[in-house]
């Protein structure tokens, strides 16, 4: 009887387990029924804020001499933009940068060495943000105005940003979504088969770059700021199963 009972107890198990392998295979295969597909966003559009900067300094022996004509530079800068239609409030005049300088030579055995007091060096900038970026555009291009006042000014190169990169984003993840979904149906029904539950969703970094650009992507995202006119993109990966 006994022998009846082991048997009994050792062909259920072998039931049991050739189930759950069965079971095993089954959901084995249904993981690897599934296809990955990567969708691409992309949208061009015009930066709608500028930043603009300049430097300007002044030499001297003497430290108030040089700051008192630093003061009345800032004050004929401060007037060209206001008449140029810049207001007051989008100009940021840094604090004074202060530098000692030293006349150098190099001794007979080929030394460099620091010599005698050559005076001071007083070095201000002057940023603006604006939303008016084709004015501003203007005033960097014609700042020899400034420089033929006898003002030693040097212009720096305007940065483009654009503040409503999160609209564009929604748009791109919204594009780059459903290029990925027309992807993953079209190569089901190339395999005879239907497009089934989504399982996985990833979603690229936004890369900002110049329009017809060779400009390389990185792995954080790119952003632009050279350029007026923009061209971002995103990808979206999917992995969907496949019935």
């Amino acid at each position: 009887m006994k022998n009846y009972i082991a048997v009994g107890i050792a062909a259920l198990g072998f039931i049991i387990a050739a189930a759950l392998l069965g079971s095993a295979v089954k959901n084995r295969n249904k993981s690897e029924n599934t296809v990955s597909v990567t969708g691409l966003g992309s949208k061009t559009f015009t930066s709608d804020l500028i930043s603009w900067s300049g430097s300007f300094s002044k030499n001297s022996f003497e430290l108030k001499s040089a700051y008192d004509a630093l003061a009345i530079d800032r004050q004929v800068i401060s007037q060209y933009l206001k008449s140029k239609g810049v207001k007051e409030n989008e100009m940021i005049f840094s604090a004074v940068d202060i530098q000692k300088q030293f006349r150098s030579f190099t001794d007979s055995n080929g030394n460099y060495q620091q010599g005698e007091f050559a005076g001071y060096n007083l070095t201000q900038s002057v940023s603006i943000k604006s939303k008016e970026v084709a004015k501003i555009e203007n005033i960097s291009r014609n700042i020899t105005e400034i420089i033929n006042r006898g003002i030693e000014f040097t212009s720096s190169s305007p940065q483009y940003f654009y503040t409503k990169l999160s609209d564009v984003k929604q748009e791109m993840i919204a594009s780059a979504t459903k290029d990925a979904k027309e992807r993953a149906e079209k190569i089901a029904e190339n395999a005879g088969s239907s497009l089934g539950n989504l399982k996985k969703a990833t979603m690229g970094v936004i890369q900002i770059t110049a329009p017809n650009s060779n400009e390389d992507y990185s792995y954080g995202g790119t952003y632009n700021t050279t350029s007026k006119e923009k061209e971002a993109s995103i990808t979206i990966k999917l992995e969907y199963e496949v019935d």
